[in-house]
């Protein structure tokens, strides 16, 4: 498959990391992102050290994302950390308001290329903000709520400085309109600091379907909510 081209702008972000650093500890700090593209950036400024291949969170204002560690270099006695950060796929782009100004403007686009990809979820995930329940698939101890940070008809991801182990089982509740709906679920990814993705084992094929499209119902309907208010 051909490679796409890439373009990158040169900017000073001022942004927000936190995850799981080097050493295995969580940390959150003020960061700045620059040379962004579709796909990633440049952060600078990071004082913790960060180990490529580990996820990490950006978020800029209000919007979020979670990133993949590509690079780190630690520039040494009076000099931060640098990072090349790749975002996860499925994620939005947390500076794509800065990315279209660039566009915009006079300023020229260095230009990579990146390889193309596909999203091999059956179900799109969504993000949008979702009420459910966990509880360790093996123990008898209440169940613990929780918000999705996106959410399909198979599984989703949610955001907390303890994520619980991968293959771990859990037990997991949510509304579907006035039903209650109790299934298996399996953790899939763990991001330490960052979140954790689950995979909702449980579900028969209908009730994949109807989680689906009542997500699908209410990402449309905050969409309309946020343009009848001006957020656009």
């Amino acid at each position: 498959m051909p490679d796409q081209s890439e373009f990158r702008f040169q900017v000073n972000l001022s942004i927000r990391v936190f995850g799981m650093d080097a050493n295995c500890h969580p940390f959150s700090q003020d960061a700045r992102a620059q040379n962004i593209s579709d796909h990633g950036a440049r952060l600078s400024g990071l004082e913790k050290p960060l180990r490529p291949g580990e996820i990490v969170g950006v978020q800029l204002g209000g919007k979020k994302a979670r990133c993949r560690v590509i690079w780190a270099v630690d520039g040494g006695p009076g000099q931060k950390i640098e990072a090349g950060v790749k975002m996860v796929e499925g994620q939005p782009c947390p500076w794509e308001k800065q990315r279209a100004t660039q566009r915009a403007s006079a300023t020229a686009p260095m230009v990579r290329t990146s390889p193309a990809s596909k999203d091999k979820r059956r179900f799109r995930r969504l993000r949008i903000p979702f009420p459910i329940e966990i509880r360790d698939g093996q123990s008898v101890g209440s169940h613990m709520p929780a918000q999705t940070q996106d959410i399909g008809g198979s599984g989703c991801y949610i955001e907390t400085l303890q994520p619980l182990p991968v293959g771990q089982i859990l037990d997991v509740a949510f509304w579907l309109n006035s039903e209650r709906v109790q299934t298996s679920a399996i953790v899939r990814t763990c991001d330490g600091g960052v979140g954790m993705g689950i995979e909702l084992i449980g579900l028969d094929e209908s009730t994949q379907k109807r989680l689906q499209k009542y997500v699908e119902d209410l990402a449309a309907g905050s969409a309309l909510s946020r343009h009848a208010h001006g957020a656009f």
